[in-house]
């Protein structure tokens, strides 16, 4: 079923090749309703980021962090962490558009 309701992708409008985002309303739509299998074909990056972002907002949200989650919060978040994520969107960018 296709609604007008949503905006377009503008990378996927002017080039012809999906984005890193692409996919993700379905997706997130497909989880809301118990559809993993649906959700993980739409877009399986934001499945695997949604538990990340969950955690990352525990993380920033916990009021009295303890040495070992300050340790996990660095190996998770810290800079290494942050060129790591970006590989596998820039790799997962190429990827499906093969």
């Amino acid at each position: 079923m296709q609604y007008n309701l949503f905006p377009k992708c503008p990378f996927y409008a002017l080039t012809g090749y999906k984005c890193p985002g692409c996919g993700s309303q379905r997706a997130i739509h497909d989880l809301l309703n118990f559809d993993f299998y649906n959700a993980w074909r739409q877009n399986f990056l934001v499945v695997i980021a949604i538990p990340y972002i969950i955690t990352g907002l525990s993380f920033e949200y916990n009021k009295n962090p303890t040495p070992k989650i300050l340790k996990w919060r660095k190996i998770l978040f810290g800079y290494k962490a942050i060129i790591i994520v970006f590989i596998i969107v820039v790799s997962f960018w190429i990827i499906r558009n093969y």
